[in-house]
């Protein structure tokens, strides 16, 4: 890019722009947010990497929340924990091995007593799951593991990546509907965001 631009014309230049946010300028404001005693609201701050990143490293997940945007961190937070050091975002395709998630890191379970039917979803206790399937039940544990990332959605292993699971709306056909299905099984299992989100991307989101 050049140092300068020569504009020339008969006619002035005039009118307002708003300039792009500024990533220098965000991750100060966003590190300064952990001294705020209530909520912060941050604009038009610019939506690249290390900005995920601190916003990762700060994200509060909680447990009586969908926080859809916290599932992208399961594997970074889990290999963080695992090795008791901060992985940063751009350092995930570099992790190897299987690591264990564990406690508010493990994702939300559900059930169906009837998949065709949204109504009969319910949240199942990661900790207890005999009290939503009966005595003997349990979870043994969740882990992760980084793979090939490939080039989507061609990921059919090997060079091309690891196969992604698809194929959920064959098993909740509810899922296919444009009515509101998907909240309808949320609000059954008593579950809401922490912010205002289309239900059908918490069973669905990549």
């Amino acid at each position: 890019m050049p140092p300068s631009f020569s504009v020339t014309g008969g006619r002035a230049l005039k009118g307002t722009i708003r300039p792009a946010g500024n990533k220098n300028a965000a991750l100060p404001i966003l590190a300064a947010t952990l001294l705020a005693r209530g909520p912060c609201r941050i604009d038009n701050v610019p939506h690249i990497r290390d900005v995920e990143t601190m916003l990762a490293l700060l994200a509060h997940l909680d447990n009586r929340m969908l926080d859809l945007d916290g599932v992208n961190y399961v594997a970074l937070r889990a290999y963080g924990a695992a090795g008791g050091q901060r992985v940063a975002f751009n350092e995930m395709s570099r992790m190897k091995g299987v690591v264990p998630v564990k406690g508010e890191l493990i994702p939300v379970l559900a059930t169906f007593s009837d998949p065709a039917n949204p109504s009969t979803m319910r949240a199942v206790p990661s900790d207890d799951l005999a009290a939503s399937f009966g005595s003997g039940f349990g979870l043994r544990g969740v882990s992760v593991e980084a793979v090939p990332n490939g080039f989507w959605p061609i990921d059919f292993g090997g060079p091309l990546g690891e196969p992604v699971t698809r194929g959920i709306e064959a098993k909740l056909p509810w899922l296919k509907r444009t009515d509101d299905s998907a909240a309808i099984a949320l609000k059954a299992a008593n579950l809401t965001g922490k912010e205002a989100f289309d239900a059908r991307e918490v069973f669905t989101r990549q």
